[in-house]
């Protein structure tokens, strides 16, 4: 073999010869599932959102992985920094059980899994149907650029960006007052 077929060949890997960023892609995947599996499956509701940090912050490496910085402190800021801690307010503020709680889980287990795997399969033909013929503009910016997600994110997610916000605070607010009701009425 030539030096010029070996590095045509190197240059030319293909699928069957992943790099250590797609080894780590699928390992960082694997392991976000798994903590997003757990998360719904355990029976204690400060575990589940325990695990779902866990399950956050890998979707957070894997924007690291996909050279999209931005988006990744996003994620962790947005939703690992204040999804959570919101969801574990309102758990501490509703005095919901800490220990394992029976009304976590309910007979329908078989049926949960049934709609979570049509949902599932649902959704992915959605993704693939709706991007089977998109293509990304290589000599333009960086798609996970800053310049680019703050333009996109700015033009057309406004809105229902701040009704999210105003929901969180709404949730937030309901659960304050759910739980002075409590105390009062234990009082």
């Amino acid at each position: 073999m030539t030096l010029a077929a070996a590095a045509a060949h190197s240059a030319h890997s293909g699928f069957l010869s992943p790099t250590g960023i797609e080894i780590a892609f699928v390992l960082v995947g694997i392991a976000t599932f798994g903590a997003a599996l757990v998360t719904v499956t355990t029976r204690q509701l400060v575990h589940a959102a325990l695990w779902l940090v866990v399950a956050l912050g890998g979707l957070a490496v894997e924007y690291l992985l996909l050279t999209a910085e931005f988006i990744a402190w996003v994620q962790v800021l947005i939703y690992v920094g204040s999804v959570v801690v919101l969801l574990l307010f309102g758990l501490m503020l509703t005095k919901a059980p800490i220990g394992r709680s029976p009304d976590a889980d309910s007979g329908n287990r078989w049926a949960a899994l049934g709609v979570a795997v049509a949902a599932a399969g649902v959704l992915v033909w959605v993704v693939v149907d709706a991007f089977r013929t998109t293509w990304i503009d290589l000599d333009g910016p960086a798609q996970g650029s800053t310049e680019v997600t703050g333009a996109f994110l700015f033009r057309h997610w406004v809105l229902p960006f701040e009704a999210l916000s105003v929901l969180l605070l709404a949730a937030l607010v309901g659960a304050i007052v759910l739980s002075r009701k409590r105390s009062k009425e234990q009082s």
